[in-house]
């Protein structure tokens, strides 16, 4: 990956821009712009703002969001926030606007019915509102509500959904700051995703590769939508969690591809991080002529069409490397795993 790629800034950065602003505009009349803010790790970004509104008792600023060069879901959209007074003592409260999630199942870290607003964006804001405040010569008693525009749409290309954050984004971030490719985002959903099942009392989830083996695994094990964590390409995100935090029973599906890299060691599928080994799969096969038909095959899923027509389960050998990957990550963890590998029609060519 390049060292040129541009970083960019979470929503919560943006968020709490947008709400240093506002809050400064309500005590002053006047909105900084570029506003600057002081990031967790100590940079010090100035964004411009997009949209200012002031009037009785409101003030509201808008920044745009810019993820760098990374391929973010969020990337170009209205984080607005809108601050007025809050009742004395009351502190920062925060409300979430049109196009932010609000929390609806446990497991998450915050309580139900707040604002998908995660701890350290409001703790961001939380310390801004009190510079302003003391800059300004206001109370820091103030409500602050987030919104993000066409944040509901958005939303549904996320895992909030399946999360139970309902009705838009969450407003995310632990540095300000978007590292490009880092799919941190991804990552946490996953975590979270964990979280979610074992506060839910689940003893089984699945990671999958994608949506044809989610269908797979919730058929077969009868799986509810919120014991599916989409792993995508990063399985040892769910091994590496699930060590941590376990849940009894495991089971990872994917495609033939995919878990062929994992039964290979490899933790992180994407195809420009990993790639698939046919001369490991042609040494899981004992007939040599049969190997060299594997070297030969070009993808994994014509090493797999090979061993069908020989009669020859690579699918099963590749499941049971892989489940041996997976228990080398989780050591001894209480966590029991299965594997189901398929094939693109979704047609299980392996188990473990």
């Amino acid at each position: 990956m390049s060292t040129n790629l541009r970083f960019g800034w979470t929503t919560g950065a943006c968020a709490t821009a947008a709400t240093t602003a506002a809050y400064t505009a309500l005590l002053t009349g006047g909105f900084p712009d570029p506003v600057t803010i002081t990031l967790p790790k100590g940079q010090t970004p100035a964004f411009a703002l997009a949209k200012e509104e002031l009037a009785t008792g409101r003030a509201m600023a808008a920044v745009v969001k810019d993820a760098g060069d990374d391929p973010d879901v969020t990337h170009g959209a209205l984080v607005r926030s809108t601050v007025r007074h809050g009742e004395p003592g009351t502190g920062v409260v925060f409300r979430a606007g049109a196009g932010v999630g609000t929390i609806t199942k446990p497991g998450l870290p915050l309580p139900v019915g707040e604002p998908a607003i995660n701890p350290v964006p409001r703790r961001m804001m939380r310390e801004h509102v009190e510079l302003v405040a003391r800059s300004h010569g206001g109370t820091g008693d103030v409500v602050v509500e987030i919104s993000v525009d066409h944040g509901a749409e958005l939303a549904k290309r996320t895992w909030n959904p399946r999360l139970g954050i309902l009705g838009g984004l969450s407003i995310l971030g632990t540095t300000g700051v978007v590292v490009p490719y880092s799919c941190s985002a991804w990552i946490d959903s996953i975590r979270r995703g964990i979280d979610v099942a074992r506060a839910a009392g689940y003893a089984h989830v699945a990671g999958c590769t994608g949506s044809t083996s989610e269908k797979v695994a919730a058929e077969l094990h009868g799986l509810p939508e919120d014991a599916l964590l989409d792993m995508g390409d990063f399985a040892g995100a769910v091994l590496k969690y699930l060590k941590r935090h376990p849940v009894p029973r495991l089971t990872i599906a994917g495609g033939v591809g995919k878990l062929s890299k994992l039964a290979d060691g490899h933790l992180d599928l994407h195809s420009g991080r990993s790639q698939v080994n046919l001369d490991f799969l042609a040494a899981l096969v004992p007939d040599p002529t049969l190997a060299d038909a594997i070297r030969d095959a070009n993808t994994a899923l014509g090493a797999l069409h090979v061993c069908q027509a020989a009669g020859v389960p690579l699918g099963d050998l590749i499941a049971t490397r892989a489940r041996a990957t997976a228990e080398a990550v989780l050591r001894e963890a209480p966590v029991t795993v299965d594997v189901i590998v398929i094939d693109r029609a979704g047609t299980i060519v392996g188990r473990a």
